[in-house]
């Protein structure tokens, strides 16, 4: 967090928050996690809409020395109960509304369960941590797949792979103090939660949203002079059928894709309605971080093309099949099929790995 003392660095729906205020709350909530579970390692879940809470839960669970498990709020009670099984939460954070619908053995015998409200009213008084001092290889979250393909599956990350992420999706999108980043994915998902990341990485400002329909993100792009928008396919299809007045077409400085190849239409659509905007189409591996980015000057040129390799990350075509070797420091470890994300250890859990991603190769460029 880098961020000027009275810049603005979050806008709830009440209040904005500073960068110091950012940095106080986040060391007070450490402080108030490291109370209520003092285990190293100990997982914290929390299953809440956007808001105070989930916006700082990964920065002051890392800080508290705990491991932060965020479930997507729209998940129901038996995939919840299982995420919370299989993480050994120690800890449950949630909107009452949503705790409401859990039977009681959904919840884990040794799990503290607290409506975020209370914790709101309670972290603030709470002694403040300092910084970390946990090994950068030491287990910092646990992001779980949604589950459309079975069961839900834990995806791992260091506070390497967090902080490495960050600094890397800054370097290539040029982030600056300047930058308003509308959060409109799930924070639940690694794309959606290095929205934060990267945009604190660099001093900018979050706003955070929870829309019902794509109009919602329109009307939030205005009223908060938003730079930097962060989509998948099926939001960006719905974007580009809505008019945009042009002053708040304006306002945006790029436009970022992961999650889904976009298609040529789709580019082209993008490229007309918004054409002062850089538009970066990444890839990566299922669930798990960014591989590559293709530079927005090459968009119009080679629209399915995936790009280089992000900073800090090395990708490697191998044979003549299209398969892609990625090595990376900030890559997260993928999911695995073990008995419980709990039998894994809280130490150590990742490291500068080596990951293989699948694709093709045609006259355009490598497409994944």
């Amino acid at each position: 967090m880098r961020g000027e003392g009275t810049a603005p660095a979050l806008v709830l729906r009440d209040r904005t928050l500073s960068h110091n205020d950012l940095r106080e709350s986040v060391a007070h909530l450490a402080g108030w996690l490291r109370a209520m579970v003092s285990e190293p390692g100990a997982r914290v879940a929390s299953w809440a809409a956007k808001g105070e809470l989930t916006c700082l839960l990964p920065l002051a669970a890392a800080r508290a020395g705990l491991v932060h498990v965020p479930i997507n709020p729209l998940l129901k009670r038996a995939q919840v109960a299982y995420i919370l099984a299989d993480s050994g939460a120690r800890l449950l954070i949630g909107t009452a509304a949503r705790l409401a619908t859990l039977e009681a053995d959904d919840v884990p015998l040794r799990c503290t369960v607290k409506s975020e409200s209370e914790v709101i009213e309670e972290y603030t008084s709470s002694p403040p941590m300092g910084r970390s001092e946990s090994n950068p290889q030491e287990l910092a979250a646990i992001l779980y797949t949604s589950g459309s393909t079975g069961k839900p599956k834990g995806v791992m990350l260091s506070h390497a792979n967090m902080w490495l992420g960050a600094e890397s999706v800054a370097s290539y999108l040029a982030l600056s103090p300047q930058d308003v980043t509308l959060a409109v994915l799930p924070l639940s998902f690694d794309y959606g939660q290095n929205q934060l990341l990267s945009t604190w990485f660099t001093g900018g400002c979050v706003v955070p949203l929870d829309y019902l329909t794509p109009r919602d993100v329109v009307k939030a792009v205005e009223k908060h002079g938003v730079t930097t928008l962060a989509a998948v396919p099926p939001l960006w299809v719905q974007l580009t059928e809505l008019d945009w007045p042009a002053e708040t077409v304006g306002r945006l400085r790029r436009l970022t894709n992961s999650g889904g190849a976009l298609t040529v239409d789709l580019v082209k659509r993008l490229r007309s309605l918004f054409p002062q905007a850089r538009l970066f189409p990444m890839y990566g591996l299922t669930e798990a971080f960014r591989s590559t980015f293709l530079d927005p000057e090459l968009v119009d040129s080679h629209p399915t093309s995936m790009g280089k390799a992000i900073p800090h990350a090395e990708i490697l075509v191998i044979g003549d099949i299209g398969r892609i070797r990625n090595e990376l420091p900030n890559a997260t470890n993928p999911p695995r099929q073990r008995p419980n994300m709990a039998a894994w250890p809280s130490g150590r859990a990742t490291g500068f790995g080596a990951r293989l991603m699948a694709c093709s190769i045609s006259s355009g460029g490598v497409t994944p």
